[in-house]
């Protein structure tokens, strides 16, 4: 199996990722579900969050969508290569650092299964302040998020440094 190189504890960890992994596919289809159900429309609206799908062809936030296939696929592959290294990445550290890889690979898997499946990752929290919108996201961009920015303070905190 190829999570068992996840370590010691690599039953745990599969959990781990399997249910970041299944938080974001449930979510998605029940959104996916709702937005048919509501003719495309909005699924709920309040003062700061809307609740409304968003077909994202790129990456993070949108950003390098392309309308050519063969772009798409390179992209696809390309992200699949990254998806690979975050793996590695996580056998090899131990401790808190092994969860926030493993956080960023839950939701890396979420989002790349969608682009296989769907050739596009399902969007759909708007957070806004007035007319100001952040970026339409999904449960797996918050794991993956929330993975690096653990890990940019877990550097940041860090009590053992080489002094190389």
């Amino acid at each position: 199996m190829i999570f068992k190189n996840l370590g010691n504890n690599y039953l745990r960890n599969l959990i781990i990722i399997f249910l970041i992994f299944l938080a974001d596919r449930l979510s998605k289809i029940y959104v996916i579900y709702l937005n048919k159900l509501n003719d495309n429309s909005e699924i709920f609206l309040s003062k700061f969050l809307n609740i409304r799908l968003y077909w994202n062809e790129g990456i993070a936030f949108g950003l390098l969508s392309f309308n050519k296939e063969y772009l798409y696929n390179s992209l696809t592959i390309i992200i699949f290569l990254v998806i690979l290294v975050i793996y590695l990445m996580a056998i090899k550290n131990k401790g808190m650092k092994k969860y926030f890889f493993l956080m960023i690979l839950g939701g890396a898997i979420g989002n790349f299964y969608d682009r296989v499946i769907y050739k596009a990752v399902p969007d759909f929290i708007d957070f806004h302040v007035g007319n100001y919108h952040w970026f339409i996201f999904n449960i797996a961009d918050i794991f993956i998020t929330l993975g690096v920015i653990f890990m940019i303070f877990s550097e940041f905190f860090s009590t053992t440094k080489n002094n190389e």
